[in-house]
Order: structure tokens, then sequence, then C-alpha cells
């Protein structure tokens, strides 16, 4: 499908420098509102990617990211020259998000999605105590830990990466399961899942060691109960340069020092 400049809308976060770039691409190539545009221009890092892919989430709307924060992982570089020719051969990349469902302490239900992945963490000095079912089989009775995550191959360099997980291609049909201190048992590293199962974490003495749910950027207080599966119904779609594809930059990650 041609992707006209005059199809684009600018979005910034709130840095300097974003909002800086921003105002000069939007000089040299005008700017559709978020309704009418075909394809969204993130400027930032990141986590406003992140945002931006959220808010456009099932909208059709590709969203091309351009580096004006840190570090940039999911962004191409950044440049004002040819910027429609660049769409136009931009690789398209449409993943499935996570969907977290969680059962809380004060009775009520919530629902999130994630791009990079689902968290469970400890809410307090002491560490959490959980129980892990894959499609409905206990898998760890009981696992003592600071937290627990499931990563999508996208979100697998980002948290998951810190906390030892493994880098996962990103055609990779995985979810990557990675402990944050696991205590007991003392020797579990993690494990490899298939993308189309359901993870169950049943948090065990939730009074004593409270847990929180974070899906992306959407954190719900003291859990019970965290649901987790791939979306169904719902895609984003975010466009990279050919010279510097999403998984050109995952598999050169696994050989970075």
């Amino acid at each position: 499908m041609s992707r006209s400049f005059r199809s684009l809308c600018f979005l910034a976060s709130s840095a300097s420098e974003a909002l800086a770039a921003r105002e000069e691409l939007v000089r040299l190539y005008g700017c559709a509102s978020i309704e009418e545009a075909e394809v969204i221009v993130a400027l930032g890092g990141d986590g406003f990617m992140l945002q931006t892919l959220h808010n456009t989430m099932n909208s059709g709307k590709r969203t091309y990211g351009m580096n004006r924060g840190s570090v940039g992982f999911l962004m191409n570089d950044y440049r004002t020259d040819n910027l429609p020719e660049r769409i136009e051969v931009a690789v398209e990349n449409i993943f499935r998000p996570l969907q977290m469902t969680t059962a809380n302490a004060d009775g009520s239900n919530s629902s999130a999605v994630a791009i990079n992945e689902v968290s469970v963490f400890r809410q307090s000095y002491q560490a959490a105590k959980l129980r892990v079912e894959v499609d409905g089989h206990e898998r760890l009775e009981e696992l003592i830990c600071d937290g627990l995550m499931v990563a999508t191959p996208a979100g697998s360099t980002a948290y998951n990466l810190s906390a030892h997980g493994p880098i996962l291609p990103l055609d990779a049909p995985l979810l990557a399961m990675t402990p944050v201190s696991a205590f007991r048992p003392r020797r579990w590293r993690g494990a490899l899942l298939p993308n189309k199962v359901t993870v169950d974490i049943h948090v065990l003495e939730p009074d004593k060691r409270p847990v929180n749910a974070v899906a992306d950027n959407t954190e719900v207080k003291s859990v019970l109960h965290v649901r987790i599966a791939q979306s169904e119904d719902m895609t984003a779609r975010i466009l990279s340069d050919p010279d510097r594809s999403w998984s050109d930059r995952i598999l050169a990650e696994q050989f970075s020092d």
C-alpha cells in the first residue's frame, strides 16, 4: 500500500529533542490528524514507542519510530531527508500482544495488554511465593522469588534480558518465562513456552507476601491470580528500515558484549 507523506502524523514524547524534531518534520512534511493518518511517526525513545503502539492497537495504522530518546532499540535512526521514501520501503512487523487478566485482593478484576512482557513482583520486603500452571498443568508447585515474567520475542531483549532470560528470534513461536532472583527452586532459570499456551500464576500467602502485576506500563496492585495468554484479536504494527530490521537487531543482540 502506498504510504504518501500527506498521510503522516508526527507524535513526540515530552523530551526537548523529540519536540524539536517534531517541529522540524511538521515544517518539512506537514502533519495529518491521528484519525486521518495512515502512518504514525513516533519521535522519542522505546518507552514512547510502546505507548504509541498501545494507543494505535487494532487501528490498522502502522507506526514508524525515529530515535530521539536514549536506547532506541525499537526505533529507526533519526534523519529528516527522504522520509516518505524510507517509509515506503520499510519492513512491516505485526505483533500479537499478551493479554493479562487478574483477580485482585479487593475483589475486582483487571485486564491489560503487553507488547513486551507481563510480570509479577513482590510488593514488600517479603519474597513472593507463587504457584505456576501452564495450560492447566501445575509446573511449579512453589516458586519463591522477587518476581516472574512472561516475555514475547519483541520484549525478550528488554527487561527479560536484564533478568538473564533468553533472546528470542522475532519470528519464533515462543514465549520466555524468566524468574527474577529465584530463591527456590534455586537451580530453576526459566522456561521456553509455545506462544499458544495459557499461563496461570497463583499468589500464595498474599496477605503476608503481597504481589503486583505489570503489563508493559500498566500496574495492578495486590493480585491473587494472573492469567497470561496471547491475544487472539489484537495486533500492533511497526515499521523498520530494511537495513535495520527488528529481526536483525535481535540477532545482533545475541552477539553483542
